[in-house]
């Protein structure tokens, strides 16, 4: 299994930290948060991690390299100067992905949750890791029913962690699932919620609901709370 890492957000809330330093490059508990993570895909064995880029996407290769210390091989899909969000980023990785499953997990969250546990084959185009909503979400994304299908709403919603496994083909019929206004440019830009939840009108996403810890390290506050609570854990 090949995984991806989104890495190219502009990490305008985390100003003035990401004004020199890509949000997936900020430290907390000793390594960056995109290391957490590459250190949990080669351990569960990973070998090939493609890193979408944009945002000062040179200190990527210069901070990582070619993945070698992790034994893992990395990969870089640079998306040009504007980002080309999370559908359009997934769409110009595929290339590099193939046509098999691939885990995917957003650089700048944090989890204990234990990448084995994801399934290599989801049953349907992707499978979810959601959690409990936190403060600053406070409506959540999408709900769980009790058989793991994700659904567009529902009484309990959660909030998608920023990470699943997900099939090649959820982007097969992407351009007549999405009205987002980059469609049209070369290369698309387009989010990946709407193309979700128009699967999941056919029973085709699933998931499940992750109770341990994570944290979307979205501000500088929380960056900060992280790196205090992960110090704490190793004192």
């Amino acid at each position: 299994m090949k995984a991806l890492i989104f890495a190219a957000g502009l990490g305008e809330r985390m100003r003035p930290l990401t004004n020199h330093t890509p949000k997936p490059l900020l430290v907390a508990g000793g390594k960056s948060l995109i290391e957490w993570h590459l250190e949990k895909l080669a351990a569960i064995g990973v070998r090939d991690v493609v890193i979408n880029t944009s945002w000062l996407a040179e200190q990527f290769p210069a901070t990582l390299g070619n993945g070698e210390r992790w034994h893992l091989r990395l990969h870089y899909s640079y998306e040009g100067p504007t980002p080309l969000e999370t559908g359009g980023g997934m769409l110009h990785a595929l290339p590099l992905l193939g046509d098999q499953p691939f885990l995917l997990v957003n650089g700048d969250v944090w989890t204990d949750y234990d990448f084995g546990e994801l399934p290599r084959e989801p049953a349907g185009l992707a499978h979810l890791v959601m959690v409990d909503r936190p403060p600053q979400a406070a409506h959540g994304d999408f709900a769980l029913d009790p058989d793991g299908l994700v659904r567009s709403d529902g009484e309990q919603r959660l909030t998608y962690a920023g990470l699943g496994v997900y099939r090649p083909q959820l982007l097969d019929d992407w351009r007549a699932l999405s009205s987002d206004a980059g469609v049209d440019e070369t290369p698309p830009r387009f989010r990946l919620a709407p193309i979700l939840r128009a699967h999941m009108d056919e029973g085709r996403i699933h998931g499940e609901h992750h109770r341990g810890r994570w944290t979307d390290v979205g501000t500088p506050q929380r960056l900060a709370q992280l790196d205090a609570a992960l110090a704490s854990s190793v004192d």
